[in-house]
């Protein structure tokens, strides 16, 4: 029954947004997706680390013919497209591997089999729904938000020491090969966090079933209520707003050589096609997420992690995407969702229940002291510079005390009372 509310939940969703996004003259999720089973993909990457997910439910012989048959229709496609001088983009063969495993579990496979193949193509298919329902989101917030905030969170970044134009001076002057690796950190975020997922799922086709908890939950809850925040606290980012990339729209041309002056702050009217996709920066509460779960992997992986998150850091930053500010609310967001992940999977106790409440107060508190508060944030930055940093690490500590008492105090698990005999009587 779960899983069938969830379904329909979702289905009404992507209904929604795909009327919204019609309303706008754009395809939808549904339709972009749909398209991708003949037409190139937007990113094959992503077709691929989905399947790759998918197989974690499948033996070692079916996932080497799920990857060839993959490869082998991606090769027909490529040939076709090339002959006919097409868009060259691959990935419609993983589309249509994940599709087949759907019907082949429908059709081919009973019980708990057909029960677990459904369940790791319906993570394949999520994690790509999450993508297309993303860009759609993008679209939405432009069209309706024509106003941003930009402004405001500039001025209370200087509390911060303006990251962003600190970053992007260092980032240039790192030269094409600096920027290229962040870019690609940046843009190929989904495979560093399949390669977390992936560990994390690794034991999925021996003991047929999904661990309670994993990083793939932590990522789609991020991406459904990121977004929500956007449409809330819109900002496009300092790169738009006060860089090159604004255009006639920008404040004035400043960064990253000149942070912008101390001005009461107004909210400005920004161009209908740039996304209001910075506050929080979902970029960051991702790789913070694949931070947090690579920790109990192997010392490699939480290498992986750890320059996951600097380099993530460093892009955002880098390239203009973001504010400080961003980044701080974004850590915040993740370590609360995180949390409220883990309390649901282990049982809501005390001390989960205070950090869900607290890092949402947190996170309320800063998008309200952006929003009215940010003249006194710049105009005292060695009072309220401090004040969130240590509001950000309150609540990375809160997360760190809280799970590892969970560590030490196993979740609470139900079991049934041994039934009484009856005692015998004496004779």
């Amino acid at each position: 029954m779960l899983w069938g509310a969830v379904s329909v939940v979702g289905l009404g969703f992507l209904i929604a947004l795909e009327i919204a996004a019609r309303r706008y003259g754009e395809r939808g999720p549904i339709t972009d997706q749909a398209r991708e089973v003949i037409f190139a993909p937007k990113s094959g990457t992503v077709l691929y680390v989905s399947m790759a997910l998918m197989m974690v439910v499948l033996t070692w012989r079916q996932r080497f013919i799920a990857a060839g048959a993959a490869i082998g229709i991606d090769v027909v496609f490529w040939l076709v497209r090339w002959a006919v001088d097409a868009e060259m983009m691959y990935g419609n063969g993983a589309l249509w591997v994940t599709l087949a495993c759907a019907v082949i579990a429908v059709t081919r496979r009973s019980g708990r089999d057909r029960v677990l193949l459904l369940k790791g193509v319906g993570l394949a298919l999520l994690l790509v729904a999450g993508r297309k329902t993303g860009y759609t989101w993008l679209l939405i917030t432009s069209k309706t938000r024509p106003a941003v905030l930009d402004q405001y969170v500039a001025t209370a970044d200087h509390a911060l020491g303006n990251p962003s134009w600190v970053v992007g001076r260092i980032v240039e002057a790192t030269g094409t090969v600096g920027a290229y690796v962040l870019n690609w950190v940046y843009v190929q975020l989904a495979v560093g966090a399949v390669i977390v997922a992936l560990y994390q799922l690794r034991n999925v086709a021996v003991e047929r079933r999904f661990p309670g908890h994993h990083l793939v939950r932590t990522f789609l809850v991020i991406g459904l209520l990121g977004p929500g925040i956007y449409m809330i606290f819109p900002v496009v980012g300092p790169i738009f707003a006060y860089g090159a990339d604004g255009g006639h729209w920008a404040v004035a041309n400043l960064w990253p050589d000149t942070p912008p002056p101390v001005s009461t702050p107004h909210s400005m009217h920004f161009d209908e096609i740039t996304p209001r996709n910075c506050m929080p920066s979902l970029h960051t509460a991702w790789a913070a997420a694949i931070f947090i779960h690579s920790r109990k992997g192997p010392r490699a992986l939480r290498l992986l992690g750890a320059f996951w998150l600097i380099a993530t850091l460093g892009a955002t930053l880098g390239f203009g995407y973001h504010y400080g500010a961003d980044i701080v609310a974004g850590v915040v967001f993740t370590l609360t969702i995180e949390t409220a992940l883990r309390s649901l999977d282990r049982g809501w106790d005390r001390p989960g229940i205070q950090l869900v409440v607290y890092g949402a107060a947190v996170f309320a508190a800063l998008l309200a002291s952006y929003r009215y508060l940010s003249m006194e944030m710049a105009e005292h930055p060695w009072v309220f510079g401090p004040l969130l940093i240590l509001a950000m690490t309150s609540v990375v500590y809160g997360y760190v005390r809280t799970t590892k008492l969970w560590e030490r105090k196993p979740a609470s698990v139900h079991l049934p009372e041994p039934r009484r005999e009856t005692q015998p009587e004496l004779v």
